[in-house]
Parts: structure tokens; sequence; C-alpha cells
């Protein structure tokens, strides 16, 4: 197996996923209205749910997760695992890299039949080869790579093991 080139160890990850949360609940500060994470399969819907967990130290709002469904490649349908109304909720879309924007731009598409309170988008690893108009509003790392260089996140059982460059 080859050497890979790690960025993130398991620690590290979990201390920027904490610190997200903590910067997501500051803005949300005194706001009780509910907070749905939604995560873009797979990877992302994994850090949903971590930053939830984090998240429910620090607010009392209501905190619900669900996953996103697309093709990464070609995002023609996107699909939201949950019946949830999304009308009047903060909603939080979580993926693991961000490195166009497409993804998360995609993403937002189902949302435009709902009339959320705010969105706001979360991703661990921010790569700086924007081709969207999207920036996450809360980034865990940015890392200034070649446009061949590939970021996987790692994870298993639940939780991020951490993420490298290949």
């Amino acid at each position: 197996m080859p050497e890979r080139n790690y960025i993130l160890d398991k620690a590290t990850a979990n201390r920027k996923l904490h610190r997200m949360a903590l910067e997501l609940a500051e803005q949300l500060n005194g706001d009780l209205t509910p907070v749905v994470i939604l995560g873009i399969r797979n990877s992302g819907t994994v850090i949903a749910e971590q930053i939830a967990t984090c998240l429910k130290e620090y607010i009392s709002n209501d905190i619900l997760t669900a996953s996103l469904s697309l093709d990464k490649s070609m995002p023609r349908d996107v699909e939201i695992n949950t019946s949830v109304d999304l009308n009047g909720m903060h909603v939080v879309i979580t993926d693991d890299v961000t490195n166009s924007g497409k993804t998360l731009l995609y993403a937002l598409k189902p949302l435009l039949e709902f009339h959320p309170k705010t969105i706001q988008t979360l991703v661990l690893v921010e790569r700086m080869h924007k081709l969207f108009p999207v920036k996450p509003d809360f980034v865990g790392l940015s890392v200034a790579t070649t446009i061949q260089d590939h970021i996987q996140v790692e994870v298993r059982e639940g939780q991020v093991e951490g993420a490298y460059i290949s």
C-alpha cells in the first residue's frame, strides 16, 4: 500500500469539527429556531452527525440530521432523505471536501422548494479551485493544492479517521 500524505489525523479532524460546531453555536446563540444539518452522502453525512453531536453541547435548539444524495460528477438529481418541512428552519449543508464548489451549489437545488430561515455550508477541507460562486461558511482546514491533487476523507464506523492528499 502506498504511503499516504495525511493532512488531518483523527484527533485533529475531531478538533476541527468541534471548533466549527462551536462557531455555528455562537452564530445561533439566542435563536431557538430548529437546525437541520444536511450531510452530502457519504462522508458529509458522517460529518453532519458529528457536528450535530457537538452542537448539542452548546445550544438547546432542536437539531435534526438528514442526508442529501447526488452524483458529484453530474449532479442532475438531488434528493433529501427526510420529509421534514425546512420552511423557517436553519439549514446547514455539510460535505467532506469542497473543490470547485459545484457539489455545494447543486446541494442547494432541493432547498429552493422551501423557505428556510438561513442556509449555511460547512466543509471539513476546502481546496482553492473554485469554479462556482460558492464559499463555505465554516471550514475546518483550507489547503492549497494542485488541480491534479485529490483529497480523500476517511470515515469508519461513523467517525472521521483523517484526510490525506493523493
